[in-house]
C-alpha cells in the first residue's frame, strides 16, 4: 500500500456491476456531482448517518489514496471540511478492502474498527 486509506460507501449491486464490468464509475450521485466521494477514516460514519441513513445493502469500499494520482482532490465541502474526491473512474486495483455494512438496531451502519487499516 502506498498511502493513507480512504472510504467510499458502495451500493452492492454497483459494485457487483463493477466487478463484472471492470470498472466502477459511482452511484447515480456521484455521476450526477461529476466525481465520486470518498471520506477519511474521521469522517465516514458521520457521511454514512447523513447521507445513507437507513440505507441497507451498502459495501464499504477501503481505497489506497496512493494511487490514485491527480484525479484524486482534496476539496471543501459545504461546512469547510476537506473531503477526498475522485474525478474519473475508481481502479478497482485501488480498492483493499470490501466489507458489507448491515443496519443495527437503531438504524445505522455497524462499522469495522478502522484504525488497524483491516476490518475486525
Amino acid at each position: 500500500m502506498s498511502g493513507r486509506l480512504i472510504f467510499h460507501l458502495c451500493r452492492a449491486a454497483d459494485w457487483a456491476t463493477a466487478e463484472a464490468t471492470g470498472s466502477y464509475g459511482g452511484s447515480e450521485q456521484d455521476r450526477t456531482d461529476g466525481f465520486l466521494h470518498f471520506s477519511t477514516v474521521d469522517q465516514i460514519v458521520e457521511s454514512a448517518a447523513r447521507h445513507r441513513a437507513g440505507e441497507d445493502n451498502l459495501l464499504l469500499l477501503a481505497v489506497d489514496a496512493g494511487t490514485l494520482g491527480p484525479a484524486l482532490r482534496w476539496e471543501p465541502s459545504r461546512s469547510g471540511a476537506l473531503f477526498p474526491h475522485l474525478h474519473g473512474a475508481l481502479p478497482l486495483g485501488a480498492v483493499i478492502w470490501v466489507h458489507p455494512l448491515r443496519l443495527g438496531p437503531d438504524g445505522r451502519h455497524v462499522f469495522p474498527a478502522l484504525e488497524a487499516g483491516v476490518p475486525s
